[in-house]
């Protein structure tokens, strides 16, 4: 039974993958009939209401420091997602997938400045894989770095910190709650910079609906959901190593759907970055068990 319940949890996962993975191809596509500031903020708000509405009892006991935590963690969710979409204007959604990705080789560092530990071989390996990576997919012919895949390394720092600070307050504080909160925050924020930085929108078009919907409920209510039910019956290797496969499905779907160019560039940096990612997240523990078990 134990064994079965791991088995969907670890589909469970790749489901979020997918649907993590799918979200840059329907991000890129809605973004030439609506500015990015406005699908943020239509995107965060129905999914804050929605969850609102289904965590409605763990809410009824917020607390002011819940709040103080969310909002904190909720200003880097923004930055990470409005530096994000802004730059998958500038860039593919196939390398964004990727670059975004490294968030996760970035964390131990961010958490060397906060807890004063140092990050093992594992970590510096897969920074050094990551760099690598990053420089094959961005750097241009004349050394320069493009405009949106910068914002997108720029969104992988914001994302980076916020893993920090939900990994920091999630000790002592409702997940629940604070997952809540953070999700309003950056719809606020996503709000008061569309009405400052963007024009006036008239009008939703139709076909922008359904893409807005999809990334509220789906890609974040649905995702959420999964992820943290899934996580109860499966490690956190097991975990790391699937949702990582976010950069994969990102980049699959560009191909199909985008038909953006696959070239034999794009394939080295887009795998020296998942085997960076992996190398740090897991130090091949998998490996490791593996042989054991042998």
């Amino acid at each position: 039974m134990g064994n079965k319940k791991s088995l969907y949890a670890d589909l469970s996962l790749f489901i979020v993958a997918i649907i993590w993975g799918s979200g840059f191809v329907v991000t890129k596509s809605t973004l030439d009939r609506i500015t990015p500031y406005h699908m943020l903020a239509f995107r965060f708000i129905i999914a804050a209401l929605l969850m609102g509405i289904v965590f409605f009892k763990n809410l009824k006991k917020i607390t002011m420091e819940d709040i103080k935590a969310g909002i904190l963690v909720g200003v880097f969710l923004f930055g990470g997602f409005a530096t994000q979409t802004v730059g998958l204007k500038y860039t593919t959604a196939g390398k964004q997938a990727f670059i975004t990705a490294t968030n996760v080789v970035m964390v131990p560092f961010i958490y060397w400045i906060i807890s004063k530990k140092r990050p093992d071989n594992y970590d510096m390996a897969g920074a050094f894989l990551c760099l690598i990576g990053i420089g094959i997919l961005s750097i241009e012919k004349d050394l320069t770095i493009g405009y949106g895949d910068l914002l997108t390394l720029i969104c992988a720092v914001f994302f980076a910190f916020h893993i920090s600070s939900v990994g920091y307050f999630a000790k002592d504080k409702d997940p629940v709650a604070l997952s809540v909160i953070q999700i309003a925050t950056a719809g606020v924020l996503s709000l008061i910079f569309a009405l400052l930085f963007e024009p006036k929108m008239a009008i939703i078009q139709k076909n922008t609906v359904f893409p807005i919907l999809y990334l509220a409920v789906f890609s974040t209510l649905l995702a959420f959901l999964i992820q943290n039910v899934a996580q109860k019956y499966t490690s956190s290797t097991h975990t790391a190593i699937i949702l990582s496969f976010e950069a994969v499905f990102g980049s699959i779907f560009s191909l199909i759907f985008l038909k953006e160019p696959f070239t034999a560039r794009f394939l080295i940096g887009c795998l020296a970055i998942l085997t960076s990612v992996i190398t740090s997240e897991t130090k091949w523990e998998f490996l490791r068990t593996k042989n054991k078990s042998n």
